[in-house]
């Protein structure tokens, strides 16, 4: 790929060549994707299947993250305020505090930083009972986010997978028949997006106007802290771009959408949506392919010529 370091303004046409790059490295990796991405200040744009209805899983904690900043604003919450995590009853995860053995107390603000930071489900699902599944709807339709929707917690969702994998238990999902009838791979039964949803979402955020600056700053802030490497951000390996983002998973889906912010001021929201044919937990290629397919699409934004709808 290229490495264009001097930003360019993207001129009008459009540049399909991007997009046939981009369904060939999905295909390479074998996985079917989908994307959009776009500049944020100059609207230019890439898309690879943009208003395909997706699976959002654990993309969807930014919604709620925004969620909880405007109730923040609107003075219904405060964010340092304390929140109860007992031993018993918290939501499966591998990490933060769905892993952890003891009883914990956080704030609402520590709370969402381990929602976005290592996405920890138990974190998540304190914040809905806090915020509530009607308030995270009611600010994606507000920001104009009309295929956008919540229809269950972090621990429903999961409850869904368990409950279809049957008797089988995890080992099940290993068998691609099973994964197809998962209501947690159907959009049309589970919390739902679309990757320009997501882009505009992003979008929002960047121009302050999901938040206040002060509210903007500290979501992407934590956006910034994720801590994980091999998706979205193993396309920019450059120590002066930075990438923050929010991952997304459930059997066979992988997701990423977040931020790439160049030196030179350049800044493009990315939101990358896969399925993989193979229903293995563990494909290097399915995720790095989010990474490249962004990167693909940066790399046509940044350069004359080039920006348009695909």
């Amino acid at each position: 790929m290229t490495d264009p370091r001097t930003r360019h303004h993207p001129g009008p046409q459009a540049h399909p060549q991007a997009g046939d790059r981009i369904r060939a490295a999905f295909a390479e990796a074998g996985v079917t994707g989908w994307l959009h991405a776009v500049d944020i200040d100059s609207g230019a744009q890439i898309d690879a299947g943009a208003d395909r209805p997706v699976v959002t899983a654990s993309v969807h904690k930014l919604c709620l993250l925004v969620a909880l900043h405007q109730q923040a604003e609107a003075g219904r919450l405060v964010l340092t305020e304390q929140t109860e995590c007992p031993r018993e009853g918290r939501t499966a995860g591998p990490t933060g505090l769905a892993a952890m053995l003891d009883a914990a107390r956080v704030s609402l603000r520590d709370a969402a930083y381990l929602m976005v930071a290592v996405s920890d489900n138990t974190a998540a699902d304190l914040l809905l009972e806090r915020v509530g599944l009607d308030a995270v709807n009611d600010t994606t339709r507000r920001l104009g986010l009309t295929r956008t929707h919540a229809t269950q917690t972090f621990r429903e969702f999961l409850a869904t997978i368990r409950e279809d994998a049957g008797n089988g238990g995890p080992q099940a999902l290993a068998d691609p028949q099973v994964v197809a009838r998962l209501r947690a791979v159907d959009p049309a039964r589970t919390n739902r997006s679309t990757p320009r949803d997501m882009t505009r979402l992003l979008g929002a955020i960047w121009r302050d106007e999901a938040c206040t600056p002060e509210h903007g700053a500290a979501i992407r802030r934590l956006l910034g802290l994720q801590v994980w490497p091999h998706r979205l951000a193993s396309g920019f390996p450059f120590d002066d771009v930075l990438v923050a983002g929010k991952t997304g998973s459930a059997p066979t889906v992988r997701n990423e959408v977040g931020v790439v912010e160049y030196p030179d001021g350049g800044r493009y929201a990315v939101a990358v949506f896969t399925r993989a044919a193979s229903p293995a937990a563990t494909l290097p290629a399915a995720d790095a392919v989010i990474g490249t397919a962004a990167r693909i699409a940066v790399d046509a934004l940044r350069t004359p010529g080039r920006g348009a709808t695909d």
